[in-house]
């Protein structure tokens, strides 16, 4: 049949064939970023063993200070817990999907989504913010706004969605394909509408 989309078949359990998007291997085979689930604890094993694959990860990482009975002692906490970001070409999903710890692809309807490198950038520019000016963000769920660029400060050149709370605007910095976001507070002249 002409124009339909190829499947991987998946060996997980109770998984469907994955379709993969675009006409018959025309965009399967470039590379792309995809999101994916691991297992609880997981991530930074999940992104070496990618990296010993030969596949390029990511894997956004924040200093946090945690107290222990006798000090405190600063780590290495993923911004996004139990989300690692690869970038493959789709004809390698069956492949990425055998890692072990990971859970799954992040998937909209039935389709591996794929993360746009402006998106990527800009979980690379928050990441480095978050690391110089030491703040810990707020987790949020992202909910629909005007989008905005930063364009002053720590987390200037940041993109993000912002939102009224409590008198105050705030700026949502986050992934819309895998529905999770940071909120951090930014001066209202220290924003940009995004046209």
């Amino acid at each position: 049949m002409r124009g339909a989309l190829p499947t991987v078949p998946l060996r997980r359990g109770n998984d469907s064939p994955v379709k993969l998007p675009g006409p018959a291997g025309a965009a399967a085979s470039s590379p792309a970023w995809f999101a994916f689930y691991t297992r609880a604890r997981q991530e930074k094993k999940v992104h070496a063993r990618f990296q010993e694959r030969g596949l390029r990860s990511y894997l956004p990482v924040v200093p946090r200070a945690r107290q222990w009975h006798d000090r405190v002692k600063v780590l290495e906490w993923p911004l996004y817990p139990s989300y690692v970001f690869a970038q493959f070409p789709l004809t390698r999903l069956y492949e990425v999907l055998c890692v072990p710890g990971v859970a799954c692809v992040v998937r909209v309807a039935g389709r591996p989504v794929p993360i746009s490198q402006k998106e990527i950038d800009n979980i690379r520019r928050f990441v480095g913010a978050l690391t110089a000016t030491g703040v810990d963000p707020e987790p949020v769920p992202l909910h629909e706004g005007q989008r905005v660029r930063i364009v002053s400060g720590p987390f200037e050149g940041i993109e993000g969605i912002v939102r009224e709370v409590r008198g105050r605007r705030r700026v949502l910095v986050g992934l819309p394909a895998i529905g999770f976001g940071f909120q951090v507070d930014v001066a209202l002249e220290a924003i940009a509408l995004i046209a």
